[in-house]
């Protein structure tokens, strides 16, 4: 089967009679299963000037109508998920399990969104100075832009377009190219859940849609997902050309393994956290920290359960893990496995030349465990995003807690103990932005907000939750005073008294 990916402007699926075209690949056959068609500047005015025109309608709508859309569309994603999960598998190359759990995770965010008439709600002052008060309230930005990831291809483009959406702005939505059928179909349920044309835009693209859209004035906010340096770059370049921009990096998650810690319960989380969907997570666990003596005996109970890991096609009965979603990604995580043993570190579980039968031109690697990892390291040093876990051996919590600060990423950090002092103190001076406390992967449900610290987020807002709803919308405030209170007193050259 092979099928064309193009564009969602104006309420239809569209593209250029002269787009170019990308191959899109299955990921666990390694064939090319479709075309992905890339926007022109053409395309972006396009997209730009419906979202323009339909949002100065839809800014005017109540937000309570507003969030009656959100509700049907809430709906429609409860019933039909499992088709959205399916194209997951077939284009990402995840499990069915967790390309269902994705989805559920993006449908919490649809749920937080519909509550956005209380969101939205301003503060009153009454009698702020004799006859005058005074109330804040938050107006939506425009036109607003998401950037979306591979790895979540529902669930962080679900981050952003209900907010953006509920608290009253258009939203253009450039999705991976890797993966860029979920993003068609959220397109169509929106449709059919009431959104009006142009409200909610899809622009297909590479690098060049990219730089177009952090150039184009008539955009006034772009949200972003993926690694660090494009996330610099789409900061840097967004707010030079005055935008509002929320740029979420990579990441390098530790996980802190006390003496004291259960150790069962120590494996199964790391089992989960680090090769989950291939490690494709950016709050995948890629180091785990062993602290004093605890080093030997975890990779004693860690090593079998992770060579007897069942990797395979997404659909497969058991599988685990699945494959890694290009070629380059492949060659990229066997490169860093090779280079970490070429420098001292010892692959107890090596996960190189993995071959799935029946999907042997799959992009697969195997669960890899390396131990005697250092800091000066490539396999340390790099975001792997791919099923590969670094075991540093450290002699204390203090030199745990100085390894995590030293790093340049702070996205997520868990830490494993029985002992609630450890905890509390570690939580308190660690400089990361989501902490666990014997939970692997910190990710906040949607009524929070997600964000990273140091080059893991570049910006003042965290993704989704009330941070969100801060990033989409203006604060404005306004003190009101009528002339019958205000009297004739003549001009007043001072800030008016609270007397």
């Amino acid at each position: 089967m092979s099928y064309d990916i193009g564009h969602w402007i104006q309420g239809s699926a569209t593209r250029a009679q002269d787009a170019r075209f990308q191959p899109l690949y299955n990921p666990a056959t390694g064939a090319v299963q479709g075309r992905v068609a890339l926007a022109t500047r053409t395309d972006l005015d396009a997209a730009v000037a419906s979202a323009s025109s339909a949002q100065r309608v839809w800014g005017e709508t109540p937000p309570l109508a507003r969030a009656r859309v959100l509700f049907k569309f809430l709906q429609l994603m409860q019933e039909r998920k499992d088709q959205l999960a399916e194209l997951i598998v077939r284009e990402h190359g995840k499990t069915l399990p967790d390309a269902l759990g994705e989805v559920a995770r993006g449908i919490e965010n649809i749920e937080f969104a519909t509550a956005m008439p209380q969101l939205l709600k301003g503060e009153y002052t009454e009698q702020v100075a004799r006859g005058l008060d005074a109330w804040s309230l938050r107006q939506p930005l425009g036109v607003v832009a998401g950037i979306t990831p591979f790895n979540f291809p529902a669930m962080v483009p679900l981050w952003m377009f209900p907010l953006a959406i509920g608290c009253g702005n258009a939203f253009i939505l450039k999705p991976s190219e890797r993966d860029p059928s979920a993003s068609l179909l959220l397109a169509q349920w929106l449709q059919d859940a009431g959104l009006p044309d142009g409200v909610f835009s899809v622009l297909q693209g590479d690098k060049d849609l990219v730089d177009a859209i952090l150039a184009h004035p008539g955009i006034a906010a772009v949200s972003f997902v993926g690694s660090t340096p494009v996330a610099q770059h789409i900061y840097q370049v967004g707010t030079a050309h005055g935008k509002r921009v929320q740029a979420l990096g990579g990441a390098k998650n530790h996980l802190v393994v006390m003496p004291d810690a259960e150790l069962d319960g120590v494996v199964d989380a790391l089992l989960g956290a680090a090769y989950g969907s291939a490690g494709e997570r950016c709050m995948a666990i890629s180091v785990a920290v062993a602290v004093g003596e605890v080093g030997d005996r975890l990779i004693e109970r860690l090593a079998p359960k992770v060579a007897a890991l069942r990797v395979g096609e997404g659909h497969g009965a058991g599988v685990e893990m699945g494959p890694l979603i290009t070629q380059a990604a492949q060659q990229r995580v066997e490169r860093l496995i090779a280079e970490g043993v070429a420098d001292g570190a010892r692959a107890v579980v090596d996960g190189r030349g993995c071959r799935v039968p029946g999907f042997e031109g799959g992009f697969f690697v195997g669960p890899t465990l390396l131990d005697g990892v250092s800091a000066a390291m490539s396999c340390y040093q790099e975001e792997i995003f791919g099923p590969v876990l670094a075991v540093v051996r450290v002699p204390d919590l203090a030199a745990a807690v100085a390894l995590i600060e030293a790093n340049p990423y702070a996205n997520g950090v868990a830490l494993f103990t029985r002992d609630g002092q450890v905890a509390r103190e570690f939580v308190h001076r660690i400089p990361v932005g989501m902490v666990g406390v014997n939970v692997p992967l910190p990710v906040p449900m949607a009524f929070n907000s997600f964000g990273g610290w140091k080059r893991s987020l570049f910006g003042d807002h965290h993704a989704y939750g009330p941070e969100g709803v801060r990033f989409y919308t203006r604060h404005k405030a306004v003190m009101q005073r009528w002339p019958e209170a205000a009297g004739s007193k003549g001009p007043e050259f001072a800030f008016t008294q609270n007397l």
